[in-house]
């Protein structure tokens, strides 16, 4: 049953000023709480297996990064990106790294398989979560700069995101077009560190200054995964 839309859980936190690196974040990063009715609310894992969203980062600090559609260019050049942190650097700072999409949870396996992503992942495809974090739906038309993480173009991207959708078993959008995503830092326990939601498909919060927010040393995302040690 659909519940009533409520006010988003948090105000989003301003990225103008770069954050010193380190895993303790001060002033209107720390602490904001999450609604424990959005903690409650059910993601799908890869076998359909159903987990309360506040026990992904119940006991450690988690990125948990919002995406728009699995179909999705933009979002499959970012998760690849995101393939690209070693399992080490996480695990040395424990943090862990989560992607939530929003389609049916039989597309999780074939956009690991594509991205070569093997960190956590789940669904939302009610959106209840992404409704409940007051996640954009629409675009907004403002202007993202050069992303790191996107290589192709808008007609090259495009082509490959038709080709896959009239290539696959089922042919659907996996997911609502129209949603946006975000990039959010929680836990432990239901604290919101940092919130960033995408006004628009190249919206999205570049990683590694994601990653710095957490204490995790930077990767070089040109190449093959390689941590730069600054």
């Amino acid at each position: 049953m659909a519940s009533a839309a409520v006010a988003p859980v948090t105000q989003q936190v301003s990225g103008c000023a770069a954050p010193a690196p380190g895993p303790a974040l001060s002033g209107p990063e720390r602490g904001q709480p999450l609604a424990a009715s959005v903690a409650e609310l059910p993601v799908q894992d890869a076998s359909g297996k159903r987990v309360p969203f506040g026990a992904l980062f119940r006991e450690r600090q988690a990125i948990v990064v919002f995406v728009r559609h699995f179909l999705c260019y933009i979002c499959k050049e970012y998760v690849e990106d995101l393939a690209k942190i070693p399992k080490s650097v996480l695990q040395e700072a424990d943090v862990t790294l989560i992607v939530i999409g929003q389609s049916s949870y039989h597309h999780i396996e074939p956009f690991c398989k594509l991205t070569g992503y093997s960190h956590e992942i789940y669904v939302d495809p009610e959106r209840e979560i992404y409704k409940k974090l007051g996640m954009k739906r629409g675009e907004e038309l403002a202007s993202a700069g050069q992303s790191p993480h996107i290589k192709s173009n808008l007609l090259s991207g495009s082509l490959r995101s038709l080709w896959r959708a009239v290539t696959g078993p089922l042919f659907d959008f996996q997911g609502d077009p129209a949603q946006q995503g975000g990039t959010l830092i929680l836990g432990p326990g239901n604290n919101i560190h940092f919130i960033h939601r995408d006004r628009n498909r190249l919206d999205h919060k570049p990683i590694n200054s994601v990653l710095q927010l957490v204490g995790v040393q930077q990767v070089n995302f040109t190449s093959r995964p390689a941590v730069i040690h600054v």
